[in-house]
């Protein structure tokens, strides 16, 4: 009992705590209860040490009766959790009661030999109370989570019925009725899945959330545009495929979000992604380095199938035909160094087992060690061979080109001309998802994983329809509202094409092992001496609103800024390096009005702008920074703010 279940995770009765603020909310009362057992190793106390304790257990006592009365108040209002919260809740109370009652010590009187008291005759009643006490509190708690859990779906079924509502709408008068009524749902399934996102302990389901909140908030644009453009052409075809595409997208994310809270899972979720080649190779070498332990932990038989599963991956590199000779043969090459290493490692290793040795011999640990720096040697040129095929289209799909064409030829009405850019987009985004497959495989962490994952959907997505919305276009070429879409779309693939570039750069920051000083907070010293507290406040949602689109908007002047300076010759100059930082610390601030990202409380926030404008004083000659900190200064100026973490 002295140790934190916190640390588990997992109590007596059987519940797992999935929230940070559900483990928060504990551990105070595991360190009273710590602190109660630990006492009970000395039977004999001082009357200090017993006035403490008492504290501690009357403490205990009045902070149950207080969680205990909130408890029933639930209870009260939730019918279907009533019997089970009102159960939990009189467990909590009596093991309350019993934890108070053998703590005091005010009717016990002191032994006649040394003056000090003897209490906690009975040890196994405090243990038992405590035990009871964690297990019943606990229960109350996770109840009390499922009835979040219940907000977030209900809120999905009312935007699900709206969602309906618009896909059915015939006239533009009822659809701008009911989207307003589908916006003010959307923000409150926002602000309650972003709460949940953030409270989240797995940082899988973490990265889950963020991808499927994302796609919720670039469809509702889209939505809009699309059902316009929809309903000015009813009889266009290709408009009717790209909206039929975004309300698809949206309810697939609502239903991924709903699976992530309630961890279920739908039948087409149901298959398993393979291993990554990173995780791949490190559980390989976790295997080869555990020989140097226990020589009979690993069959040779498992090493040789490990082996070949690793190289087998290998084949998404080589087998690509965006994959040059000479990085194909450089892969390939390593993949036999690899073998060669293991084989000469499982020879040494057979010969230590007949010889039925205890420990590797000196030739067996020289084979480990080759054979560790085999596998990593390959590791590290498919990272090289990913990143810089990544870092090679960024730069090529940075002007747009395709896109360009495309809003050309659709505006002079060229069908011909659509269909030959469509194509060449098409080229570009089969591109594009084959290279989130490879950064997948060479991302280091789950959350990344996922977040190559979420890119390579995106483009697979958002590819087609810009092709549909061109199309429409072209059909229609004096059509504004139709123009608007496509450029809506357009913005979308940017957007992806700015997030693939961070989620590269936070890939590379992963295999170097360490964060590159742009992406972190203020260090202690230089920039942060003055830095005041600040005293957050919460908004109503109109402000909420306002706010979130100076942040997309800080977000889009960010990406400008990151573009400009991509096309300086020297990247090592000061401006250069300044800008960059200052770059990154704008989107940061972005991501913290979402809910997201590095900066978590209103301090980090206010220390994260206080530098960025520290910065900002050495560029006053670059014109194009000078919009960046006008916004900011209009973001801290308000006196109402927008904290998600406050």
């Amino acid at each position: 009992m002295a140790s934190s279940p916190c640390s588990n995770t997992n109590f007596d009765s059987g519940l797992e705590i999935k929230t940070r603020s559900v483990e928060q909310t504990l551990i105070p009362l595991v360190s009273q209860i710590t602190t109660l057992i630990n006492h009970k190793d000395k039977p004999k106390k001082s009357e200090r040490t017993l006035a403490a304790i008492h504290r501690v257990g009357q403490a205990v006592g009045v902070a149950v009766g207080r969680f205990v009365a909130v408890g029933e108040a639930i209870a009260a209002e939730n019918q279907e959790l009533k019997d089970e919260m009102s159960q939990a809740c009189f467990e909590a109370r009596r093991a309350g009661d019993a934890i108070a009652q053998l703590t005091d010590v005010g009717s016990v009187a002191p032994t006649p030999s040394d003056g000090r008291v003897t209490v906690f005759s009975d040890r196994a009643a405090m243990v038992k109370a405590a035990r009871l006490l964690l297990s019943s509190v606990t229960k109350v708690l996770v109840l009390a989570d499922r009835i979040v859990i219940k907000q977030i779906i209900t809120s999905r079924n009312k935007v699900l019925v709206t969602l309906d509502h618009l896909e059915r709408v015939s006239t533009f008068q009822e659809f701008v009725q009911i989207f307003s009524q589908f916006g003010n749902e959307m923000v409150e399934f926002a602000h309650l899945t972003g709460d949940r996102q953030n409270d989240l302990k797995d940082e899988k389901k973490k990265a889950r959330m963020a991808a499927a909140r994302a796609v919720l908030e670039k469809c509702t644009m889209m939505l809009l545009t699309a059902s316009k453009t929809c309903l000015r052409h009813p009889d266009c075809e290709s408009a009717r495929i790209n909206k039929d595409a975004v309300f698809h997208r949206m309810r697939c994310a609502l239903e991924q979000v709903i699976e992530i809270v309630t961890e279920a899972r739908s039948c087409g979720d149901s298959k398993v992604l393979p291993m990554s080649i990173y995780n791949g190779i490190r559980d390989f070498k976790s295997s080869v380095e555990c020989l140097r332990e226990n020589l009979y932990s690993w069959s040779p038989q498992d090493m040789g199938s490990q082996l070949d599963v690793l190289v087998e991956r290998t084949e998404d590199f080589t087998d690509s035909p965006y994959t040059s000779h000479e990085q194909r043969q450089a892969i390939l090459g390593l993949c036999q160094l690899a073998r060669q290493e293991a084989q000469q490692l499982l020879q040494c290793w057979i010969e230590a087992q007949s010889a039925h040795a205890k420990q590797p011999p000196e030739n067996m640990e020289v084979a480990i060690l080759k054979t560790c720096q085999g596998v990593s040697d390959l590791r590290r040129e498919l990272h090289k061979e990913s990143v810089s095929r990544a870092s090679d289209l960024l730069k090529v799909h940075g002007e747009q080109l395709p896109l360009r064409a495309l809003k050309a030829a659709g505006a002079e009405g060229n069908l011909e001309a659509v269909a030959e850019y469509s194509r060449t987009l098409t080229e570009q985004k089969e591109q594009l998802v084959e290279t989130c497959r490879l950064l997948c495989h060479v991302s280091g962490t789950e959350p990344l994983e996922i977040t190559c994952i979420h890119a390579e959907e995106t483009f697979h997505v958002i590819g087609p329809q810009i092709i549909s919305a061109a199309q429409t276009l072209a059909l229609h070429p004096s059509s504004k509202i139709a123009k608007e879409n496509l450029d809506v779309f357009c913005e979308a693939w940017e957007s992806q094409l700015c997030d693939m570039a961070l989620l590269v750069r936070e890939i590379n920051d992963v295999f170097e092992g360490d964060k590159r000083p742009y992406l972190s907070l203020p260090r202690p010293g230089k920039h942060s001496t003055n830095l005041k507290t600040s005293k957050s406040v919460k908004l109503d949602a109109e402000e909420q609103t306002s706010m979130a689109k100076l942040g997309l908007e800080l977000r889009l002047l960010s990406s400008d800024v990151d573009t400009e300076v991509e096309k300086w010759d020297d990247q090592e100059h000061e401006i250069v390096r300044q800008s960059q930082s200052l770059a990154s610390m704008a989107y940061n601030m972005y991501l913290f009005t979402r809910g997201e990202g590095l900066l978590k409380t209103t301090l980090d926030f206010f220390h994260q702008a206080e530098a960025s404008l520290y910065i900002a004083s050495f560029q006053n000659t670059l014109i194009c920074f000078t919009l960046v900190f006008s916004k900011l200064k209009l973001w801290m100026s308000s006196t109402h703010f927008l904290f998600i973490y406050s």
